[in-house]
């Protein structure tokens, strides 16, 4: 049974919403919806982005760690060899002369392995940067 003075009770007037605040509350969930759709396409844009860069910079992480590694076991034999030969020196002057050479081979060698290496880095960072500058001129048109 309803009680007419109770506004909990059924037999109160329902409540109607004006066609105005449900116009607003619509294009407000519609205005939602899309705002949501478009962050969950950079979302998964930038995913990607970051999948790419990270594969990139751990492939160039293997080519430089190879490239380190040959130049290591290079430098190694190097020594070595030196090693042996100063055994075969008979003079002073004549071990002052391998060393010298030596030295200015390593030297020569150091300097061009540095270069290497760093041109190696370069590639890799510019690479890395690659996607980003893709993902970043699609989200970011220039200005006419």
């Amino acid at each position: 049974m309803t009680n007419p003075s109770d506004p909990f009770s059924a037999s109160v007037i329902p409540f109607e919403v004006p066609e105005q605040m449900r116009a607003f509350a619509e294009k407000g969930v519609s205005q939602a919806r899309d705002s949501y759709a478009k962050f969950k396409d950079a979302a998964e844009t930038h995913n990607s982005t970051v999948e790419a860069v990270f594969t990139t910079v751990s492939k160039g992480s293997s080519e430089y760690s190879a490239k380190v590694l040959e130049f290591f076991k290079a430098n190694t034999t190097t020594q070595l060899e030196f090693a042996q030969s100063l055994f075969s020196v008979k003079s002073p002057t004549e071990a002052m002369e391998l060393w010298t050479s030596h030295a200015r081979k390593q030297f020569e060698t150091y300097g061009a392995q540095a270069k290497e290496l760093a041109e190696l880095g370069q590639k890799v960072a510019a690479e890395a940067a690659e996607p980003i500058k893709a993902s970043a001129a699609k989200l970011y048109k220039p200005a006419a």
